[in-house]
């Protein structure tokens, strides 16, 4: 008698282990349209989901490197979606920069067991990598229709992806509860724009943000998103390409907001190079020089066969070496994706009448000039000054202007904050990249420096509440804290949100402080 009450006891304990069990398995198991994926909970982040690696395209190997991303085939296969993938093919400089020098565990793809100027192709890196990441409450649903932060990173489009600690959303996801974060590779430097002869597209890197959007369009309800509240964010080439999206595919954009951060398609022309000379040189250093090959297919398909590591690293030394021709391999103008008139598409109504957030940090080029000799003096600062204003400030001036024209609702904000833990040079002020942590709230990561402090904290958090703001209603949500879009017919009447400055969490500041230099009013203020 024992014996059957104490099974009794076993089995009605198991029965209620095993409903736990499955419960769980059940909320962390997301069936899509490619597959079944189960994430996973970090007993550090009890209330948000994380699925790590999930493919939103064909592996563009072998015979399909250099193609666009390939759509994945219907399929009902499981997946463990526990780590994060390889990042696409991209090379670790051996140059010293403020990123690898200083900020390299926040600010840099994870580099497996090589370190951080290891001048070799990243050791974390493959080209099966069209891979996406999603965050998600815990609790979410397909009934919940959260707003979706779908964020593409920057690094030149040359370096980049989705292991990159600074931007990993846990905690903001863990905090908020109202949203998810989506992050995605794509490829970049020459496997991702290529300009090479044999190619009918030359904006792979382009398309795979498109393949990896249109993924989460058609599923990401099954994670408890909204379709429909979609917001399209990067960072600074990450930017940049939400904005070509923006003009690119404005009749079928997808997104239902932009947050363009520090970057826009004013910011740098993209290349227009009909000798496809770069590609070429490449080739002929692998071995690839064909005297008969005026379409370039004979050079594209020896290419394919070569390793991809000895690819970067071929590039990527000689850049180290400093030699000439200097070798470049971004965006270039096509005229489908990657135009050469922004502005005449601009006044043919060629952008997507979506509401956008354009931001920017105060002293955008202090971080990405050649790191100086003398440390403590730091760069010119003159020539810093005129690079923040010629390429980031007046570029954001621009798209300001174009899309209020439009009657497209503009939000702007400046970070302007500096931080013990996160400056190690009074010079610097508020560098490129430095809101990155801010918004992510990440900016804990590195205490090397200095600890963080509670008005670090606080400045993230506004930031987050005001992103999500936006997300949450384009339209709407962000007049309800008191965030204004800014007019373009009501000149230096426009306010600019700053945060971080002079131990001020938040401060609206008239527009002609940050854009009047490029209205020809004042000068700009880099350390507000």
């Amino acid at each position: 008698m024992k014996f059957t009450l104490l099974s009794i006891i076993v089995l009605a304990a198991d029965a209620v282990l095993g409903r736990h069990v499955h419960h769980t398995k059940d909320r962390l198991a997301v069936i899509t349209n490619t597959g079944t994926y189960t994430g996973l909970i970090d007993s550090k982040f009890p209330k948000t989901r994380q699925f790590r690696s999930i493919a939103f395209a064909q592996p563009p190997i072998q015979s399909r490197r250099w193609l666009p991303p390939q759509k994945l085939p219907l399929s009902t296969e499981h997946y463990d979606s526990y780590n994060f993938p390889p990042s696409c093919p991209q090379f670790v400089s051996k140059i010293p920069t403020l990123n690898n020098q200083y900020f390299a565990k926040g600010t840099l793809v994870n580099n497996g067991n090589q370190n951080d100027t290891s001048g070799l192709s990243g050791a974390n890196t493959s080209e099966d990598c069209l891979y996406l990441a999603v965050w998600t409450p815990a609790n979410a649903t397909i009934h919940s229709k959260l707003p979706v932060l779908f964020f593409m990173s920057g690094g030149g489009f040359s370096t980049g992806g989705i292991d990159i600690s600074y931007q990993l959303p846990t905690d903001w996801i863990e905090r908020s509860q109202s949203h998810l974060v989506v992050t995605i590779n794509y490829r970049v430097n020459i496997f991702g724009f290529p300009n090479a002869r044999g190619l009918a597209e030359q904006n792979l890197g382009t398309l795979d943000q498109r393949a990896a959007l249109e993924w989460v369009r058609d599923n990401i309800v099954q994670f408890g998103g909204d379709p429909d509240k979609i917001t399209l964010w990067g960072q600074s080439a990450g930017s940049m390409s939400a904005d070509a999206h923006a003009h690119a595919f404005y009749d079928e954009p997808i997104a239902s907001a932009y947050f363009l951060q520090s970057g826009t398609v004013f910011t740098s022309p993209a290349v227009t190079d009909t000798t496809y000379s770069n590609f070429s040189f490449v080739a002929k250093k692998s071995g690839c020089q064909f005297d008969d090959d005026s379409g370039g297919i004979a050079e594209l398909e020896c290419m394919r066969q070569v390793p991809f590591d000895k690819i970067e690293n071929l590039i990527g030394q000689y850049a180290d070496s400093g030699q000439h021709p200097a070798l470049n391999f971004i965006p270039v103008v096509d005229e489908s994706i990657i135009f050469s008139d922004y502005e005449a598409r601009a006044r043919a109504g060629k952008v997507a009448h979506r509401p956008t957030i354009l931001s920017n940090t105060a002293n955008e080029m202090s971080s990405m000039v050649p790191l100086p000799s003398n440390l403590t003096r730091g760069p010119d600062q003159a020539l810093v000054l005129a690079y923040d204003v010629a390429m980031w400030i007046c570029p954001t001036y621009n798209s300001t202007i174009e899309r209020s024209r439009l009657g497209i609702p503009v939000f702007r904000y400046q970070h302007a904050g500096t931080y013990p833990n996160l400056n190690p040079f009074k010079w610097l002020g508020a560098y490129h990249g430095s809101d990155v942590p801010m918004n992510f709230g990440t900016y804990g990561l590195l205490t090397t420096l200095a600890n963080t402090s509670e008005f670090e904290a606080e400045v993230s958090r506004t930031m987050q509440d005001h992103i999500l703001a936006f997300a949450k209603d384009p339209y709407h949500g962000p007049q309800k804290i008191g965030w204004k879009p800014i007019v373009a017919s009501n000149r230096f009447s426009g306010e600019i949100i700053r945060f971080g400055a002079n131990g001020r969490v938040i401060q609206y500041v008239n527009e002609t402080e940050v854009d009047g230099t490029c209205q020809g009013v004042g000068t700009y203020n880099a350390f507000p």
